[in-house]
């Protein structure tokens, strides 16, 4: 949820569940069926049935309980791994939950590279420069592939590796739900559409969330995600220097506080320079809202959740002095988050960022390589 375009369309998700439909008058019937009709039957059957079976799919604990049972473990152990090179590592990994399951459900289609026919999300506003640690999910993807070929999905995989980044970082643990497919495409635009800008405020922030069917409460809960990690200068620097086209600094800035920003983003300077997040930005806990009262938040649209006032300014207050309640509040927020689907067809991905190659047999069907 940083360095992002924002807008006011917003995105429906189709439920779960689907209504019983009668498909008979798509195909024709035997008597009349040519070999291309044939063939034609069988596609559009395969396809629809493909279709039902991916947007009535059911998350549930244990998913892999039969098919992959160390699923959970070999997402840890890699991840694990993978922050003991390099601890910003966690930030990045968990930020991946929000970018994905906030454009068109939790369905991986972040991680798709450009095609010459397809512009994937990689290099939307939300994502160049911002997003990280793409290589560690191709390294857990890998693993599980060697114990459970063809099994664990990748949007499942971008599932369990937030929530282990924060059990890593310090932070709580719960149990996840799994059983995702993965998106057949991605489109630059989408995430444009609806990822919010760090200039954000908070009343901008809390129409965003409702369309998810996300509280104010789980705003700010979630906004938590940044108790680790870092931001670019890039994000800050109108904050510091020119806050609304006023020419000065945002009033909000503790002054102690925005001189370390100034001497960290000097006008002229390279924005690409990173800042921490809050004053433990490599510990999971309550700092961050403690840094909001205090007027030391970093973005924007992070320091907006308290100095807007209400709604949100009593659960930053509230989370600030009371870290099991942020704890709780942000697991809730998190499952939520993690039950958006596009309720598409899908499919479980051999490499997380291209989709499986195709081919048409003689009978009209679509099969995986």
């Amino acid at each position: 949820m940083n360095e992002i375009h924002q807008t006011s369309e917003s995105i429906k998700f189709p439920s779960l569940t689907t209504k019983s439909i009668t498909v008979s008058h798509l195909y024709p019937t035997r008597k009349t069926m040519s070999p291309f009709n044939s063939s034609l039957y069988f596609l559009i059957f395969f396809l629809v049935h493909i279709s039902m079976a991916s947007s009535s799919a059911e998350l549930q604990h244990g998913f892999y309980k039969q098919t992959c049972p160390n699923a959970e473990s070999i997402v840890k152990k890699v991840l694990r791994n993978a922050m003991a090179k390099e601890l910003r590592v966690a930030a990045s990994v968990m930020r991946l939950q929000f970018h994905d399951c906030f454009v068109n459900g939790c369905d991986a289609s972040l991680l798709l590279d450009d095609t010459p026919k397809m512009l994937g999300e990689k290099l939307s506003l939300s994502n160049i420069n911002s997003l990280r640690s793409y290589e560690t999910i191709d390294e857990i993807k890998e693993e599980l592939e060697k114990h459970c070929p063809n099994v664990v999905s990748c949007a499942d995989i971008i599932i369990m590796a937030s929530r282990d980044a924060v059990v890593l970082s310090g932070g709580p643990n719960w149990e996840v739900k799994l059983g995702r497919q993965d998106s057949l495409i991605a489109r630059q635009e989408d995430s444009d559409k609806i990822m919010p800008s760090p200039r954000a405020n908070a009343t901008y922030l809390i129409d965003l969330f409702a369309k998810f069917n996300l509280s104010v409460k789980d705003l700010v809960a979630l906004s938590g995600s940044h108790s680790i990690g870092n931001g670019r200068c890039f994000s800050i620097m109108f904050r510091l220097y020119n806050q609304s086209g006023s020419g000065k600094p945002d009033p909000e800035l503790e002054s102690e506080y925005k001189s370390k920003l100034n001497k960290l983003c000097p006008i002229g300077g390279d924005e690409e320079v990173i800042g921490d997040l809050d004053a433990t930005p490599h510990y999971f806990d309550n700092q961050y809202f403690k840094d909001l009262v205090s007027g030391k938040g970093f973005l924007n649209s992070d320091q907006s959740l308290y100095s807007a006032g209400e709604p949100t300014r009593k659960y930053v207050k509230m989370f600030s002095e009371d870290e099991g309640e942020f704890y709780r509040a942000f697991v809730e927020g998190m499952v939520k988050m993690g039950d958006l689907q596009s309720g598409k067809a899908g499919e479980i991905r051999k490499n997380c960022r291209v989709v499986n190659p195709r081919r048409i047999s003689g009978n009209g069907f679509w099969f995986a390589k």
